[in-house]
């Protein structure tokens, strides 16, 4: 009998396939399937339940900003005059492409969100125009991170 994974509908074959895809996204269900010894149609089924789970929610390309020239990574603590307004300036942060990543959250800052930029004039720009404007939005603290050292999925083993 397997081994269900915390209280999840995962046992310890859902999680092996999750672990070899977390560290290679690109690597083929059958060649998962030999490391496994298992068939290929036992991989697609089982990512096709985690799938229908909502455990996997797609598969993305990720690329290096740096070397397509977005070489300024900034997070921003944003504070809003009321907390009735995170809906409304969620739905307008949307469409500021530069905005990457959005995180509703206790302590100092209503929102912390993650942007990336050109350079240091794109990153005014989207500051003081386009963020700053976001009706809700009191002020903003600004941090430029100077290098990621560590980014990587949670382990599931």
């Amino acid at each position: 009998m397997e081994k269900k994974h915390e209280n999840l509908d995962l046992d310890n074959l859902d999680i092996q396939i999750l672990s070899i895809l977390m560290n290679d996204a690109s690597i083929p269900y059958t060649e998962i399937a030999k490391k496994l010894i298992v068939s290929g149609g036992t991989i697609h089924v089982r990512m096709k339940k985690m799938e229908e789970l909502g455990i996997i929610r797609g598969s993305s390309l990720i690329i290096n900003p740096q070397k397509v020239g977005f070489d300024i990574t900034a997070f921003l603590g944003i504070y809003l005059e009321k907390g009735s307004q995170y809906n409304n300036a969620v739905e307008q942060l949307k469409q500021v492409k530069e905005v990457v990543e959005l995180h509703y959250c206790t302590g100092t800052y209503s929102m912390f969100a993650k942007i990336i930029c050109r350079d240091t004039t794109h990153l005014r720009k989207v500051l003081n125009e386009d963020i700053q404007s976001v009706k809700g939005i009191q002020r903003t603290e600004t941090i430029i991170s100077l290098e990621e050292s560590i980014k990587r999925q949670i382990s599931l083993v």
